[in-house]
């Protein structure tokens, strides 16, 4: 044997026995002894390929071929993949399948280096052609290629056709098991892990697939076990801790779930789902500084991850932190511009910040990416119906649950749709299966809260404000329902503490200084009243939301201060919508008028335009009542049901509903009887339902409205000078604007002065008007009058148990004994009528006068003495005592009132005038002559509608008695 081929043999022994280095300087010195040795130069070059010395493995390897061509194999392809030269690895596998078809190895090779070109179906086939020539080559390797490569249907492909081959090779079986996974084919996903432990039940791997998979089927307990013998076979498999941190989040266990997070991450630092899921767990605690900290760890181990930053946006929403949200999401996206999730916290963020077009995009956006996000069309629901197109959120959140039925929010979004569509039993139905779902859902709490408080279910009303408020303190809008719920139920003392735990939260709360303002001028508590009526009143004028309107009337401001709240909460709540009417003019034989209103039953609306509805003329009027409260079956309720020609019951049906039936009746005419006051469905106007819309009695003020033209009034009530403080253009009626009932039933029975508690002897003043308008200055005037006239007592109206203690006390205050103020409790309205005989004397109130309550006393006989204000709510007395004659009545001044008030009671000549002078006008003069006035306003209403048909705009008008002609 020769030198060169004794070197060759050693150089070759000590190739295979894993020494590379010493077979290298072997195979060299064969190849010194013998240059034309082709095999030594290919020895020689897989030994340097084997030391990582790839380019002279290829220059050897080139020498080699040159000798001896037919010693092509796969070791140059294997050399030129190595070095990332796949086109070249590629031909040098080629040219050795040229010498050697049946040489698998170069098929498997070739397989490679077309996988590293993307002509994977290419590569496809290369493997079947090796496994085809050597089945012993079967390996998941492809298979876990094109899965790295996101190419699954080709991964699930290549595993099958290993595992067709070699059915017992574990690692094909999990790799199919996760692709199987990642396609939503669970069920067979964990036949392949069971197969996988079948063969091999101790792999902890296994079982923690089977965990994930079992936790995604929500087979919670299933995967709990199988998660725990993950981890009793392999303590330290920081994935197993993942996965079952994973599954206690789904069981809302999110203490437990950090811990395991955290031990995961002990176990392996670098695990980025770890940190991702920890992150969005410790914001569910409400550890938002540790949540924050935890995606930033996130980000240092990958700064481009788009997951990362959405984890901060969860963080940042959750701490109420809008705008960081947004930012966040909007970090997300500019990595990943079709993560889902994503544009779904963009949305949630934006919602939040009220701006609602833009979440709007955002969840379509999110939708485009993820059809089935069952949370994105939750959040579309969520802006519907804040924008008030309530048919489509409710569209939207039926989507949400067809695609998760489970999904609690949904079924709450659903109950906040029929809510705002006015079906409060459907309501809920829906927030009480969200609370089947997610009994800790402090929202659907409040929901119920509101749907029984609008079905007067009060105890029950009352229970799901309590339990949202026990689960979520700082819920404010559940304070705010509290304090409307017992407002409502004239518990006045518990509904201030309810509105002032609201403040505190939200201390500029939309509405909210308002509410607990009224609440104390409820109970007569006037602690720093005059400072606070002041701050409302300038915010009012800065056009901040302190206040709704209703509640502002009852202050010290000016007709300009009331028009400002009334734009300004309009443009908030009750903006124009795309109009029902489509701008027809109407061409009908009568004139057709429809009155919306919630009191068509015994209120005071009913008792002051009863009349008027019994008497409206049906030769020159179609006349429509739409009901949009409750019925009483009140004998009011059968008066008024038989007034109208049409009596629409619209109690339950949505405001566009309304709006609907009212342009298909084809109305001329749509007078709004409620304005800004309880139980108002101003959004039937917003939807344009009639070509004429109209302010009148309800509300003594302006709407503040562009889909409101006419508000009806008189020239007392709403002087000339006055009309550029409202939106609508003014009607006048030539009397007074208030309506009154010539029917009304005063008992014949008069009580005695014992059984309403008064005194035997002595003047008796009164006031009827509820607790709420009398101020501290109208008291101070009461309470020097009742010093000046010995023996005298004032008699008020008890709206409700809390307020008589303030009012006696404020009497004490100002030197007066507390006896002398008596409390008359509420009656039937006969009987109260007849009551006011024992009275000598109202007194009114201001800035709100007596209303309805004035014309009861009128009616009943008793004078009314009133002070003129600025603003129509105190102007409302003066008309009616101009209408009934009475005029020296009215008064300008503080010292004018309580001057007049002295001489009345001191001088019975003057107070027997008085009386007499209103028994003679009662019947005569415009107030009480129903008919009289049912003329005036059909008047009116014809003025308007001739200048619509005329095609003019609506202008001030001064109606006559015309529909005589």
């Amino acid at each position: 044997m020769s030198a060169a081929a004794r070197a060759f043999q050693d150089a070759t022994r000590a190739m295979n026995g894993g020494k590379p280095l010493e077979a290298e300087a072997l195979f060299a010195k064969a190849v010194t002894l013998e240059p034309d040795l082709a095999e030594a130069w290919l020895g020689r070059g897989n030994a340097l390929a084997g030391l990582g010395r790839y380019n002279e493995a290829l220059a050897t390897y080139d020498r080699a071929l040159a000798l001896k061509p037919g010693l092509a194999g796969p070791w140059l392809g294997h050399l030129l993949a190595n070095l990332g030269r796949h086109d070249e690895s590629l031909a040098a596998y080629d040219k050795a399948l040229a010498l050697r078809p049946d040489l698998a190895e170069a098929w498997l090779g070739r397989c490679h280096s077309l996988v590293k070109l993307e002509r994977h179906g290419e590569a496809l086939a290369a493997y079947e052609r090796s496994l085809a020539l050597e089945p012993r080559m079967a390996a998941p390797w492809l298979g876990h290629l094109f899965a790295s490569l996101g190419r699954d249907q080709e991964a699930l492909a290549a595993y099958d056709k290993t595992l067709a081959l070699r059915p017992d090779l574990i690692e094909a079986w999990l790799g199919r098991g996760n692709i199987l996974f990642k396609l939503g084919r669970l069920d067979d996903a964990l036949v392949a892990h069971d197969r996988v432990l079948a063969l091999r039940p101790d792999l902890a791997e296994a079982w923690l697939g089977r965990g994930n998979l079992l936790t995604a089927l929500e087979r919670y307990d299933a995967a709990a076990a199988a998660y725990e013998r993950a981890l009793a076979l392999k303590a330290d498999l920081a994935e197993a801790w993942l996965g079952r941190g994973n599954l206690l989040v789904k069981l809302d266990r999110h203490d437990a779930a950090a811990a395991a997070y955290e031990r995961a991450l002990a176990l392996k630092p670098g695990l980025l789902e770890a940190w991702l899921s920890l992150g969005n767990t410790l914001a569910e605690l409400k550890r938002f500084d540790e949540a924050l900290a935890a995606c930033d760890k996130a980000l240092a181990l990958r700064p481009d991850l788009a997951e990362a930053w959405l984890g901060r946006n969860n963080a940042y929403f959750k701490l109420g932190r809008y705008e960081d949200a947004l930012a966040a999401s909007d970090k997300a996206l500019a990595l990943k511009p079709d993560l889902a999730a994503a544009w779904l916290g963009r949305g949630d963020a934006l919602f939040k910040l009220e701006r609602h077009g833009e979440a709007l995009i955002a969840y379509d956006r999110a939708l485009v990416a993820g059809p089935d996000l069952a949370e994105a069309w939750l959040g579309r629901g969520n802006v519907l119906t804040e924008l008030q197109r309530d048919d489509e959120a409710l569209v939207a959140c039926d989507k949400a649950l067809a695609l998760k039925p489970d999904l609690a929010e949904a079924w709450l979004g659903r109950g906040n749709a029929d809510a705002k569509l006015n079906h409060p039993n459907e309501a809920v139905s829906a927030y009480r299966k969200a609370l089947a779902r997610k009994p800790d859902l402090a929202e659907a709490w409040l929901g119920c809260g509101n749907a029984y408080s609008e079905l007067a279910r009060h105890d029950e009303a009352l229970a799901a404000y309590d339990r949202a408020l026990a689960l979520k303190p700082d819920l404010v809008r559940a304070w705010l329902g509290r304090g409307n719920l017992l407002t409502s139920m004239e518990r006045h003392d518990e509904a201030l503490a309810a509105y002032e735990r609201g403040l505190a939260l939200e201390p500029d709360g939309v509405g909210l200084q308002g509410l607990r303002l009224r609440s104390k001028q409820n109970l007569c508590n006037w602690d720093d009243f005059e400072s606070e009526c002041s701050h409302l009143i300038e915010s009012v004028a800065h056009d901040e939301l302190v206040t709704d309107p209703f509640a502002f009337l009852s202050l010290a401001s000016r007709s300009e201060d009331q028009h400002i709240c009334a734009k300004r909460w309009t443009r908030r709540y009750q903006q124009a919508r795309e109009p029902v009417w489509n701008g027809e003019v109407y061409k009908h034989d009568r004139v057709r008028i429809g009155y919306v209103s919630a009191d068509f039953q015994e209120h005071a609306t009913a008792y002051l335009m009863a009349g008027v509805f019994d008497s409206h003329r049906r030769s020159l009027f179609d006349v429509t009542a739409i009901s949009i409260g409750p019925s009483d079956s009140s004998p009011m309720r059968r008066r008024l049901e038989s007034a109208f020609e049409h009596f629409l019951d619209a109690g339950r049906l949505s405001d566009a509903e309304v709006a609907a039936k009212i342009a298909a009746a084809e109305i001329d005419i749509l007078v709004d009887l409620k304005g800004f006051t309880k139980s108002a469905r101003t959004n039937i106007f917003t939807r344009r339902a009639a070509p004429i819309q109209v302010n009148y009695l309800g509300y003594p003020g302006t709407m503040g409205a562009d889909y409101i033209d006419y508000i009806i009034a008189d020239p007392t009530v709403i002087p000339p000078a006055a009309q550029r403080d409202y939106s609508e253009k003014v009607v006048y009626l030539p009397d007074c604007y208030q309506p009154n009932d010539s029917r009304r039933r005063v008992a014949e029975t008069t009580p005695t002065r014992a059984q309403c508690g008064l005194p035997e002897q002595g003047f008796v003043f009164c006031c009827f008007n509820n607790n709420y308008k009398i101020t501290p200055d109208v008291f101070d005037v009461w309470m020097r009058i009742l010093r000046k006239v010995p023996g005298s007592v004032l008699w008020l109206f008890e709206s409700n148990a809390a307020a008589p203690a303030n009012l006696k006390q404020e009497a004490e205050r100002r030197g007066v004994d507390a006896a002398r103020i008596v409390f008359a409790r509420s009656v039937p309205l006969p009987d109260h009528l007849a009551r006011h005989r024992l009275a000598d004397l109202f007194l009114d109130t201001l800035p709100y006068n007596a209303h309805t309550t004035a014309s009861d006393a009128l009616w009943a006989g008793l004078p009314v003495l009133t002070r003129i204000g600025e603003t129509f709510a105190g102007r409302v007395a003066a008309s009616l005592l101009k209408a009934i004659g009475l005029p020296e009545l009215i008064t300008d001044s503080p010292e004018r009132y309580e001057g007049l008030a002295i001489e009345i009671a001191q001088r019975p000549e003057i107070l027997q005038a008085l009386k007499t002078k209103l028994a003679d006008n009662r019947l005569r003069a415009p107030l009480f002559d129903t008919k009289r006035f049912t003329e005036q306003i059909e008047a009116a209403y014809l003025a308007m509608h001739e200048r619509f048909q005329a095609g003019l705009a609506p202008d001030t008008i001064v109606a006559e008695d015309r529909a005589k002609a």
